[in-house]
């Protein structure tokens, strides 16, 4: 029953990143008139309401709540994002190096869970094909805001 509540906790708390992840991406859409980039944002949203969805059902599957909230630290960086807009910051590098900061958030969130020994495989595999999925994304991020600094 202990690692019930333990596996829970781990997939509500991916489920919270994406949730973060979400809602950093419709903020980023907003900040820029750019239709690459807005086409760039949906597909990671679209992507993070797949991985919820996929997670959710895991957690139905356990018997456990759906779980909608997001994280302390993705207010935290939501909030960054905003103040770091209001100050002039709403070019094309600086919406990508925020989003590589969130990028980097979900990486971590990710190799935590694989660390715990106790997850069955079948949750291990759904973790592992998500976290493969985000680092093709944040590999995409940091390659556009490489791009960009070197052309400013």
């Amino acid at each position: 029953m202990e690692n019930h509540q333990k596996i829970a906790a781990v997939v509500e708390d991916l489920v919270k990143i994406n949730n973060d992840r979400i809602e950093g991406y419709e903020k980023a859409a907003k900040q820029t008139d750019e239709s690459d980039l807005k086409t760039l944002f949906d597909t990671m949203i679209s992507d993070s309401k797949h991985f919820t969805a996929e997670l959710n059902r895991y957690l139905r599957n356990m018997g456990e709540d759906r779980e909608r909230d997001t994280t302390f630290a993705g207010k935290i960086y939501r909030t960054w994002m905003d103040v770091k807009v209001s100050f002039g910051g709403a070019d094309r590098h600086a919406i990508l190096a925020s989003c590589e900061y969130g990028e980097d958030a979900a990486q971590k969130s990710y190799r935590q869970a694989m660390e715990q020994d106790y997850l069955p495989e079948d949750l291990r595999t759904i973790i592992r094909q998500q976290q493969d999925k985000l680092k093709t994304s944040h590999d995409n991020i940091r390659h556009m805001r490489d791009v960009e600094a070197v052309n400013r």
